[in-house]
């Protein structure tokens, strides 16, 4: 009875992994540049006595899919749609270099560059600001640009350059607070043209298949949770029945 109770046990903490995965796709389905979390299992074999056979199917978060979202165009000149492959460059609570693939960016009052989060963006010589301006651009290659006040339009001004890195996907790692990291190493500079000005790149999370994963979830936590209880009331019996000899 045991064993049926360790199979159930483990499938119903996988299960409940696996929806935490998903409802935290949902609730991101509409946040720009937002990739989908993943849950992995891993085979983990248990020590000690009588317990070598037994293997625990360990779920561990931190995996994302790397599809693309859909490109939005927006006309705002603050929102950006990275190209494939490619990552802008934030500043982590803790003052190190962090990625993402969000593009929708704000200023604040102070003329600092930001996330909507309100993570620093960072440029050539680190966290970005912007003075008083009467208008501003993204350029294709990152290059942020401004009309001063009381100057012409014609009069544009570089502030500085995003910094937008290249690396493949499966050489990053997302962290608890959602920015991407490369697993070792540091990802080189992009060149040329990185990012589509005044458009977003949307979530690739689809809200329909998450419900669809969402209700099969729930159906196999509750299957496992029957099969615990089927365990149970096998044990009852089985001793009810040592009584009786």
């Amino acid at each position: 009875m045991d064993r049926l109770l360790y199979v159930a046990m483990n499938g119903a903490s996988r299960a409940l992994a696996a929806q935490a995965a998903t409802s935290h796709n949902i609730a991101n389905a509409s946040t720009p540049g937002f990739k989908a979390a993943l849950v992995r299992s891993t085979p983990e074999t248990l020590q000690g006595a009588g317990l070598p056979s037994r293997v625990l199917a360990t779920a561990q978060a931190g995996g994302f899919d790397a599809s693309g979202g859909r490109v939005r165009e927006t006309g705002r000149p603050l929102d950006v749609a990275l190209a494939d492959d490619h990552w802008l460059a934030v500043q982590a609570d803790n003052g190190s270099t962090a990625y993402t693939r969000a593009g929708d960016l704000r200023l604040n009052e102070q003329g600092q560059l930001l996330t909507q989060s309100g993570r620093p963006v960072l440029g050539e010589g680190g966290a970005i600001g912007v003075p008083p301006a009467q208008s501003l651009s993204i350029g294709a290659d990152g290059a942020l640009s401004i009309v001063p006040l009381g100057l012409g339009a014609n009069t544009a001004l570089e502030v500085d350059r995003l910094q937008v890195v290249s690396a493949a996907p499966q050489t990053m790692q997302r962290g608890l607070d959602g920015l991407f990291r490369p697993i070792e190493g540091e990802p080189a500079a992009a060149p040329g043209n990185v990012l589509l000005s005044g458009a977003l790149e949307e979530s690739n999370v689809s809200s329909a298949t998450a419900l669809v994963d969402m209700i099969a979830q729930q159906r196999q936590f509750e299957t496992q949770i029957q099969l615990m209880k089927t365990a149970d009331e096998n044990a009852q019996r089985s001793n009810e029945l040592l009584r009786m000899r």
